[in-house]
């Protein structure tokens, strides 16, 4: 029977190199680390979306996804992109269902 503090020992070794990992940027299984606020490409905001970069460009023209410009070079931030995923969010059928029928009440009380 393996002694309980090795395999302490060695579960802390496993957290500690995934922290530097994580802290020093590097890849785990094959996936890059992004930060919520690192700054990212054209090329990589397309992957991480799954998009194509002109898809990407076409969005920045009709000044849809958020972004920054510094000289030629386009920046996103990661947070912004993922605010901006959430707030594109479309509503359940029972959500319109019930919009639509709380104006109805509202707009019923002021006429009876």
């Amino acid at each position: 029977m393996e002694n309980p503090f090795e395999i302490i020992i060695e579960r802390l070794d496993a957290i500690e190199r995934l922290l530097y990992e994580i802290k020093t940027g590097k890849q785990i299984d094959n996936v890059p680390v992004v930060y919520a606020n690192e700054l990212m490409n054209v090329q990589q905001v397309a992957e991480y979306l799954s998009l194509s970069v002109q898809t990407i460009y076409g969005l920045v023209h009709k000044m849809e996804i958020p972004n920054s410009k510094q000289g030629k070079r386009l920046y996103f931030k990661r947070s912004e992109i993922d605010e901006w995923i959430s707030q594109s969010r479309r509503k359940t059928r029972v959500e319109i269902e019930q919009e639509a029928t709380n104006y109805l009440l509202r707009s019923r009380k002021g006429k009876f």
